[in-house]
């Protein structure tokens, strides 16, 4: 047996960490005012390979050019807007549209509305899946999953799921995965014959929202309510460890390359940045500050950089019988970016 002391095992770690992509240096270089008087908004989308980012904003998509951070265009009447996915292949998009009960399908190249499709009772999380080419939309309300062919937009399918879904993702080799936030439960099923797999209870974690993965590792990251990250293997549901995160987490990111997990935390105003060792190694390796409100977020994978939608916010109404948590007011005019970098962004 060989013995080695504090100091050899921290260089060890330190290499290590230096090979996989060394320890994050990440800060908030710039933010990028956003026009429109929507107040609600909810996730984003960072289409790396044609270099758009889509960005939900009360009744319309806000599309920025990744490389230049100009807008580039809107595509309005989605109401209540929650989720965008993209299908390449298809020079497709897919929106969410939670107040209307339905998707709104876009042409990726002049953003024109080609269709809408119903669905179930406000489809909030929105996935494409491209093993099975297929969109499924997670209806917060009727609790199940509206399948959708790529294609055509025809309904092809439902999933119950049992429980309020949240965030989805899909390792594109025949599973789709989905957290469940009032049953703190992760669902996986089979995106072709919509039959439900496995329920994987969470325990820590308490109400799953964001979920991201790591498709070579085999590894799931679920956010949770209580300021952790619950780390899954994505075989077995096996809650493998957990990371602290910070208050009012609600999105889960992954970058494959600089082997990093994210974490946005809106009460907290911070972005939590956890390194990954080795499938079943991680810790964080910094809170970057962010402000608060900031807590949906998407990463472009050529840039390793980190977008976040927030706004201003002025003073909380009083509480209500119909409201007793009322949010704070969001100033109309003050919906922005945050752009969260590891190295100098002069854009």
């Amino acid at each position: 047996m060989i013995f080695m002391s504090k100091s050899k095992k921290w260089l060890i770690a330190f290499l290590l960490a230096s090979t996989l992509g060394g320890e994050a240096s990440y800060k908030l270089v710039k933010t990028i005012p956003v026009p429109g008087e929507g107040g609600f908004w909810d996730y984003l989308y960072a289409d790396t390979p044609n270099r758009r980012l889509y960005v939900s904003h009360g009744t319309e998509v806000n599309v920025l050019n990744l490389d230049t951070h100009e807008i580039v265009g809107k595509i309005p009447n989605t109401n209540g807007v929650h989720g965008i996915a993209v299908a390449d292949s298809l020079n497709r998009g897919f929106i969410s549209d939670g107040r209307d009960n339905q998707v709104t399908i876009f042409d990726l190249r002049t953003l024109a509305t080609i269709r809408t499709v119903k669905t179930g009772t406000n489809p909030d999380g929105i996935l494409f899946d491209a093993y099975s080419n297929r969109v499924f939309t997670f209806n917060g309300r009727s609790h199940d999953v509206t399948a959708l062919s790529a294609e055509t937009g025809d309904v092809v399918g439902t999933v119950p799921l049992g429980g309020k879904p949240e965030f989805p993702a899909s390792d594109s080799k025949g599973n789709a995965y989905v957290n469940l936030e009032d049953q703190n439960q992760l669902v996986r099923f089979d995106p072709r014959t919509l039959e439900i797999k496995n329920r994987w209870p969470l325990a820590p974690c308490e109400s799953p929202s964001g979920l991201a993965i790591d498709i070579v590792g085999r590894r799931l990251f679920s956010v949770c309510e209580n300021k952790i990250m619950a780390v899954v293997d994505a075989d077995n549901g096996k809650v493998i460890t957990t990371l602290p995160t910070g208050a009012g987490t609600d999105a889960a990111a992954f970058d494959p390359e600089k082997k990093l997990a994210f974490a946005s935390n809106g009460r907290d105003a911070t972005l939590t940045v956890i390194q990954q060792s080795s499938n079943d190694s991680y810790h964080v390796v910094q809170n970057v500050k962010t402000s608060p409100g900031a807590r949906t977020m998407a990463v472009d994978l050529k840039t390793h950089t980190v977008y976040l939608s927030d706004a201003d916010f002025g003073e909380t109404p009083a509480p209500t019988a119909d409201v007793p948590h009322p949010r704070p007011k969001i100033i109309p005019g003050t919906f922005k970016l945050l752009v969260v970098s590891n190295g100098d962004d002069s854009r």
